[in-house]
């Protein structure tokens, strides 16, 4: 079986892969705080909209550091991603429910394997 980096030039692969996870962390973003506000509105749970929000936040600003200071923003991903995913897998394995906790660890999970991917050697 090939690699993905056999068969795709590393360099194409680097550059869109810093393109397309700065993409992906804004729309982490967006679907954990409707997440965090979609649990406060169902539940009232207070500290749904919270973390929903202030997780979300840290992914917009990881988004916008990840040209300019690629380690930074990928440490800052990581750490909130690491936590969320702490959060969520074993709610989905538990709950067997795939809204929130499996798409949470879902987004969570994949989150962490593009940022280590964004962040591999050019």
């Amino acid at each position: 079986m090939a690699s993905i980096l056999a068969i795709v030039p590393l360099g194409l692969l680097t550059s869109n892969i810093v393109a397309f996870t700065k993409v992906y962390y804004l729309f982490f973003a967006v679907l954990t705080v409707v997440g965090g506000i979609i649990g406060y509105l169902k539940a009232k749970s207070f500290i749904s909209l919270i973390s929903g929000s202030v997780s979300g936040a840290i992914l917009i600003v990881a988004s916008f550091l990840l040209p300019a200071r690629p380690i930074l923003a990928g440490v800052i991903a990581l750490f909130v991603s690491v936590l969320l995913a702490g959060k969520f897998v074993p709610d989905f394995i538990h709950k067997k429910a795939f809204v929130p906790g499996g798409l949470m660890a879902l987004l969570s999970v994949t989150s962490i394997v593009v940022t280590i991917l964004a962040l591999l050697p050019k």
